[in-house]
Formats: structure tokens, sequence, C-alpha cells
């Protein structure tokens, strides 16, 4: 059985997320790619451990890169983007911020929100 070592930013959308540590490696990952959900999350956020799964599912789903951001790990990062609160998603389309949510969110709406930048 083959596995999976692939490392770092990918020039196109994984079907896994993808764990960014600092602001050169999100620059990377946004440039690289044309959307990306970018997840700001902390080990200890229990709304941020019941998105997980949902995180997942758009990454092996969607066309969008997913990018994960420990916000413990990476706190200049996160207050870069003014993440106050976890979990915090930001998308990316065509190297630009362009929605940014706050707080534990259903699959469907995420899906949405992707779908319009992807179609």
């Amino acid at each position: 059985m083959a596995t999976d070592t692939a490392s770092g930013a990918g020039t196109a959308s994984t079907n896994e997320p993808l764990h960014v540590d600092g602001q050169s490696q999100l620059d990377e990952v946004v440039a690289e790619n044309d959307v990306v959900l970018t997840d700001f999350y902390a080990d200890w956020c229990g709304p941020c451990q019941m998105l997980e799964p949902t995180v997942e599912t758009l990454a092996a789903e969607t066309d969008a890169t997913v990018a994960k951001v420990d916000v413990d790990a990476n706190q200049q990062l996160a207050s870069a983007y003014g993440v106050q609160g976890v979990p915090t998603l930001i998308l990316f389309a065509d190297g630009e911020q362009v929605e940014e949510v706050v707080g534990l969110q259903g699959e469907d709406q995420l899906r949405t929100l992707i779908e319009t930048y992807t179609e």
C-alpha cells in the first residue's frame, strides 16, 4: 500500500489540510492556490475539535486548499489577521482575503462559501 509522504505546501488543491507554520508559508500556500480556506484553531478549543471533521471533508471534497494554523504556535500570524477567537476561518481567493467567519460553522455553510469562489 502506498503512503502519502508529501510535505509542505502543494501547488494544487490537496485532499488533506496543510498545517501552516508562519507567515511566509501561509503566503506561499495562498499564492500557489486559487482558493484557500484557512482554519485558525487551538488544540484546547472544543468547537475547533468539533469543526475538524468538517475541515477534513472540505479539503477532500472541494476545489479549495485547506490550511490550518495553530494560534498558540503562531500567535504573530493570528494577530496579523486579527484573529481574536477560535475557530476563525479566513477564505482567500486569487491571493486576496475575501471572507472571514468566526465560531463553529456547518459544513453546508462553508461548502457554499467555498463554491462562491471556486465556480
